[in-house]
């Protein structure tokens, strides 16, 4: 027997993209409903390191590209709400490290790429010595540049978390969701036995978007999918570090952020360069061995003895671009009363509800009287991704 259910705005994909915009909506009145079909944050969001960018890393040869403006607001909004003062209360949620940081190895190209991406950041790049090194960098034997930057990173499990408190009893887990059309207009959502009614339908689901498009029928927009292969490490020896280390390309040669695991150690979890490209056609053991070995080179004083080593294959999915190149900002469309989008990434999911609250807004649709919903089947927030990634548990 279906059972009716009567929202404003029926959200499809758990992940940032879809929890933030959740609780900006029911902050603004609106009735939503936000259905999942597996866990919170468990596609891309909890897969991402967490960095909330700049734009630094897209100045890295001086020219502010269209991403780097687009993006150049996000950590200060995110930092307010961190600390209750922005559109969303994110008090709670755990704050890994309060900047992130460019890192020179030593070499006269990474220096040079250090110095224009710090004259392109107009003043978001400050370098620093001595005690303000980041610990791991802390090391006699380390010779470089560091510059910080005034940007963020967050555990991502307590991040979903608390956007999953915000959202009260607006979460549903569903399997199989599919339209629901009223002379030929859509006018909601069949979720499993629920048969949804809302003035909008939002599908923000990361890569199941395409599943989702298929289901409504829908050819376009067009998704596209850029594969990583991340590494993860874990070692006594591991001490924390959020970085881009430079090389003398437009890309990060390594990026680190560390997060902990459960056990009470630190993961390292490596991407940049090293999960692109080449590090896509590796196998997981070639994967590691290159892993290994820009440590040792870059870092030569970490003892990795005792280090645990995985890896995880990541599909970042977005709109699709012209020769697969990674969208500036949060991306939106419409038909008719289905909206569909990707944040494109973490930093920008502000940005995505903005996009959403936007078009509602040209289309006068406002919030109906308060609903309260039967106790529903709720989707669990997902496990970070290292607490299952090594063998040896140990």
């Amino acid at each position: 027997m279906s059972l009716t259910l009567n929202t404003d705005i029926a959200i499809i994909g758990g992940g940032i993209a879809g929890l933030w915009l959740n609780a900006q909506l029911r902050q603004q009145g609106f009735n939503t409903l936000l259905i999942e079909h597996n866990t919170l944050g468990g596609g891309q969001s909890v897969k991402s390191q967490g960095i909330i960018h700049g734009g630094a890393k897209y100045a890295l040869h001086g020219a502010l590209t269209g991403s780097s403006e687009a993006i150049a607001d996000m950590p200060e909004r995110w930092r307010k709400a961190l600390q209750g003062e922005g559109e969303l209360d994110l008090r709670g949620v755990r704050l890994l490290s309060d900047a992130h940081y460019l890192w020179s190895p030593g070499s006269i190209a990474g220096n040079l790429t250090s110095f224009f991406a710090s004259k392109a950041m107009r003043g978001r790049v400050d370098q620093v010595k001595g005690q303000q090194l980041p610990a791991a960098l802390q090391h006699k034997d380390f010779k470089g540049r560091v510059y910080r930057l005034a940007e963020l990173v967050l555990d991502v499990p307590s991040l979903v978390q608390r956007l999953a408190d915000l959202a009260g009893d607006s979460l549903l887990q569903a399997q199989t969701i599919t339209p629901r059309y009223a002379n030929q207009q859509l006018v909601g959502v069949q979720a499993d036995n629920y048969s949804i009614n809302a003035q909008r339908v939002v599908l923000c689901a990361g890569s199941g978007n395409q599943d989702l498009l298929q289901a409504f029928a829908l050819s376009k927009p067009e998704q596209q999918l850029r594969p990583l292969h991340m590494v993860m490490a874990k070692g006594p020896a591991l001490l924390p570090l959020y970085a881009h280390c430079l090389g003398g390309g437009s890309k990060p040669r390594i990026t680190v952020t560390t997060h902990p695991a459960a056990d009470g150690r630190w993961v390292w979890y490596l991407g940049g360069n090293l999960a692109e490209a080449d590090g896509v056609a590796r196998s997981e053991p070639q994967q590691i061995a290159a892993a290994q070995a820009e440590v040792a080179q870059l870092l030569p004083w970490v003892n990795q003895e005792a280090t645990q080593w995985a890896t995880l294959r990541v599909d970042r999915a977005e709109p699709v671009q012209s020769g697969l190149v990674r969208p500036d900002n949060a991306f939106v469309t419409e038909q008719g009363s289905l909206l569909v989008g990707w944040p494109t990434k973490l930093a920008l999911a502000p940005d995505f509800s903005d996009r959403i609250c936007k078009l509602l807004a040209r289309d006068g649709i406002q919030p109906s009287s308060k609903q309260s919903y039967p106790d529903l089947p709720r989707p669990r927030v997902a496990q970070p991704i290292w607490e299952n990634a090594f063998n040896d548990p140990a």
